[in-house]
């Protein structure tokens, strides 16, 4: 799709925020098209229109845009509603023993499916070093491109280079990075993505894609008629073949959510990460320099999610301002998008500086 809107064009068009609104990094703000595709589905959904309930259109429309975002085919990618869906799918597909290797400190969405089966062997080591722990015995890297808590990116070509070394397979958790930091999918054997950040869509609206090679090693556990081939003479009774891609993956969709994130999604294409990602980096660099003069140091980095140690306690204050930050494992983490201006940077920093 052609890049047609600008930042600024974006922000006024699609964006009506109250506040300094800088927490992207746990929900995004809806933009206006999103709203009124989901308002449009309640009311249908309230007076019993004829499709009222949703539209698989709309799904697969969401799956194309984020193929095309993310550079894969659409049949590499399955719809879900959470991550740690998609993740327990891939730590079911793994033989008794395996090693699987996370990050320290990593999302719980990420470690807690393979925490749980019990018969895994989860090895942790800092972000930092991860490329190097990996080692002949290790069967999966499980990681996030962007962590969470800190905004810390991860070294994705050595861990890439690293797994494909030793024979292991990559699963990506994108879901911090895809919507402002060019991503490429077909560089791993999964990616899991939770789309009610950057990708500015509802909550409910997540993406697991998969290589060509690894969709055979996953079973389709929670497959209802969806898994199937011809999937409305599939609605009774055992299905008789599979879909022949990774739509077999396909959890039921939450339409109410769908229907937002095809909207969504094609605000962001038409606008280009590329230009997002220069938008949003460029305010967060801004905002390190403010807190340097301010004598507070944040967690290295260049993403646009910010996190100062020792903080955490000055987001209710800050929440009593109208500036929306988040207080994550004791940081006060601020986060930068599309919809953010120079204006909420330095309203930020004016609270911080008392």
């Amino acid at each position: 799709m052609a890049i047609t809107m600008g930042i600024n064009d974006v922000r006024r068009t699609e964006f009506t925020p109250t506040s300094a609104y800088l927490n992207t990094a746990s929900c995004c703000l809806l933009p206006r098209r999103a709203s009124e595709a989901v308002g449009a589905l309640v009311a249908g959904l309230g007076e019993g229109r004829p499709g009222g309930a949703g539209d698989f259109e709309a799904v697969d429309e969401a799956r194309a845009s984020f193929a095309r975002l993310v550079g894969v085919d659409p049949g590499r990618v399955a719809t879900g509603a959470s991550v740690a869906t998609h993740v327990g799918l891939i730590a079911a597909s793994l033989p008794p023993g395996a090693e699987v290797l996370l990050p320290e400190g990593e999302f719980a969405s990420v470690v807690n499916p393979f925490v749980v089966r019990g018969d895994l062997r989860p090895r942790y080591v800092p972000l930092e070093s991860l490329a190097e722990a990996v080692r002949p015995g290790t069967a999966l890297v499980a990681f996030s491109a962007v962590q969470s808590a800190d905004g810390r990116t991860a070294d994705l070509a050595a861990v890439r280079e690293a797994a494909a070394a030793h024979g292991a397979r990559t699963l990506v958790d994108a879901t911090q990075a895809v919507g402002w930091l060019p991503f490429d999918a077909r560089l791993y054997d999964y990616t899991v993505t939770g789309a009610y950040k950057w990708l500015l869509c509802p909550r409910g609206t997540q993406f697991l894609t998969v290589s060509e090679a690894a969709q055979e090693s996953l079973i389709p556990l929670h497959g209802g008629w969806l898994a199937a081939a011809d999937t409305w003479n599939s609605t009774y009774g055992p299905l008789t073949e599979l879909a022949p891609d990774a739509r077999r993956f396909d959890e039921g969709p939450a339409f109410l959510a769908y229907h937002g994130a095809a909207a969504a999604l094609a605000v962001l294409e038409e606008t280009g990460v590329e230009a997002v990602h220069a938008h949003d980096t460029a305010l967060a660099a801004r905002y390190r320099a403010g807190l340097a003069e301010l004598g507070h140091v944040p967690v290295p980095g260049t993403s646009p999610i910010v996190a100062v140690p020792g903080l955490g306690g000055r987001q209710p204050e800050l929440a009593r301002a109208k500036v929306v930050t988040s207080a994550r494992a004791g940081h006060l983490r601020a986060s930068f998008h599309l919809y953010n201006t120079e204006a909420d940077v330095d309203r930020l920093l004016d609270v911080l500086s008392g």
